[in-house]
């Protein structure tokens, strides 16, 4: 569990490291404008948008919405977790095989790593069983997000149980 851990913190890092990549260079330290009240409020609107994401995407995946799920995934979506890494199609398919009859977050930090990738980090506390083994617990998440003209898409997504 522990390597898969690692694994997974890895994984996050290396996604991250690539959405930065993708960035345009920012302007050098001196003729870089000081924050202003309206763009700390463009941030945090940001941030209650990605919150609202992942309760939005976690409800379609708790009712089994398939076609509603996936308008919320890069085409380029990847999930890691104790099971391996899996794409867009295999979440799907896991879904049919999950039962997801109750959760709620905590402690969830949205950290926006420029104007177009965020990532939540939380916790997430399952009622749930899958292929009829019960998979109820706490557990760490993470989704990295992307906007990607005008809209907000998960492309990695990475849970690991608390221990």
């Amino acid at each position: 569990m522990k390597r898969e851990f690692i694994f997974c913190c890895f994984s996050l890092g290396v996604a991250t490291a690539l959405c930065f990549a993708q960035q345009s260079p920012s302007p050098s330290p001196s003729t870089s404008p000081t924050p202003t009240p309206f763009k700390t409020i463009r941030s945090a609107t940001k941030e209650a948008a990605i919150a609202k994401l992942e309760k939005a995407v976690t409800d379609a995946f708790k009712n089994k919405q398939a076609n509603l799920f996936k308008q919320y995934l890069d085409p380029e979506f990847s999930t890691v977790d104790a099971e391996g890494i899996k794409d867009a199609a295999d979440e799907i398919a896991d879904m049919q095989n999950t039962e997801l009859r109750d959760y709620s977050f905590a402690d969830m930090k949205v950290t926006l790593l420029s104007p177009k990738v965020a990532i939540a980090k939380y916790k997430v506390t399952t009622q749930s069983t899958s292929a009829g083994r019960d998979t109820s617990g706490t557990y760490y998440a993470a989704t990295v997000w992307n906007r990607r003209n005008g809209k907000w898409l998960a492309v990695l997504h990475t849970f690991v149980k608390v221990q």
